[in-house]
């Protein structure tokens, strides 16, 4: 495994380009034998820095990142961020679903970031790597830490997930949006509860990430919905985008934003043997659709936006805005009305 290669030649701090973010010596595997992470290895690791900065070609509405996991155990087929298990030597299918790194020293790296006195207070944006609520979290309690920090030094931040573990930090999150801009989105691209189990086997049902929505918002704290991944031929049918907009609207959501899937290298070879697998008759169409690249066409973008908006405006929601709910700055608005806020979330 390539630990000492591992670099983050994007972190903007001045490290040399092939300096290693940790070394072998600082890596701890673990296997647990619990029916909770059967079959999961976790690979705890002492990192040498926390805060990344987005890349410059990236239409993410903010600059930096806290990512204190690599690995996903919600194992969703689509994931973009299978092909970072690559820098390691890691399988970016099962390697990527099995395989957690565990980044166990992030909320004290953050707390001394945010000292610095380099660091200018940015919004940090969490879960846009993969979920920082994912089951390993429920072992390795880094969130909670993380955002003390946060709060500590009044630093805004975002969160993005699909996990229900995010109200068990609720209190904090709550003490954090009296001092600084908090901002929550949950991911929930369906309630079709077939197409949920085959795509997304490892995440709660769409229906409890609901109530993540109600509850929060329950708590003062505005929370949207990103409509993530639309699958376009499995999850675009119109009673489909009603059904979910509905359950978003009754939800409580602040804003619903419709993203249309997409397939980078890593994740559209998992997700294109997955389609062979379960829905042999729909692989032609996929390799027409994304004949050009990564993104579908503009045009089915377009649509499906349009589509979305309608029926939110219809129960209520309105329209759905650039980026993430709650003074997060928006990226320059496009020169279409109706074109999709193109994120790489999920």
């Amino acid at each position: 495994m390539r630990w000492e290669n591992l670099t983050d030649d994007r972190a903007g701090h001045g490290r040399a380009p092939d300096a290693a973010l940790f070394g072998a010596e600082a890596v701890t595997t673990r296997t647990l034998d619990t029916p909770e992470f059967s079959g999961v290895t976790f690979h705890e690791i002492r990192a040498r820095s926390i805060v990344n900065r987005v890349p410059g070609a990236s239409r993410m509405p903010f600059e930096w990142t806290v990512n204190p996991y690599r690995g996903c155990t919600h194992a969703c087929v689509y994931c973009f961020a299978r092909n970072t298990h690559r820098y390691l030597d890691l399988d970016t299918g099962l390697g990527f679903d099995s395989q957690i790194v565990v980044k166990v020293n992030a909320p004290e790296l953050l707390r001394h970031h945010l000292g610095s006195r380099r660091w200018s207070g940015d919004h940090i944006a969490m879960g846009t790597n993969v979920d920082c609520y994912q089951r390993a979290e429920g072992r390795y309690r880094l969130m909670p830490g993380i955002i003390e920090a946060l709060r500590d030094h009044a630093n805004p931040f975002s969160v993005l997930t699909k996990g229900t573990l995010i109200l068990r930090d609720l209190d904090l999150l709550r003490q954090a949006a009296e001092v600084t801009d908090v901002g929550v989105s949950v991911s929930v691209g369906f309630v079709d509860q077939e197409l949920w189990r085959t795509v997304e086997p490892g995440t709660p049902a769409p229906e409890r990430r609901l109530d993540v929505v109600r509850a929060l918002t329950d708590a003062g704290i505005g929370c949207g919905v990103l409509m993530a991944p639309v699958i376009p031929f499995l999850g675009d049918r119109p009673e489909q985008l009603r059904a979910t907009v509905r359950a978003v609207a009754r939800a409580g959501a602040t804003s619903v934003t419709p993203l249309v899937l997409h397939l980078r290298p890593g994740a559209r070879e998992w997700f294109m043997a997955w389609l062979a697998q379960h829905h042999p008759y729909l692989v032609r169409r996929y390799e027409r659709l994304y004949a050009e690249g990564a993104y579908a066409p503009k045009w089915y973008q377009r649509r499906l936006t349009r589509q979305v908006h309608e029926l939110a405006e219809e129960y209520g929601i309105g329209p759905s805005r650039p980026g993430l709910p709650r003074r997060v700055r928006a990226p320059e608005p496009a020169a279409d009305p109706t074109e999709p806020t193109q994120l790489t979330l999920v």
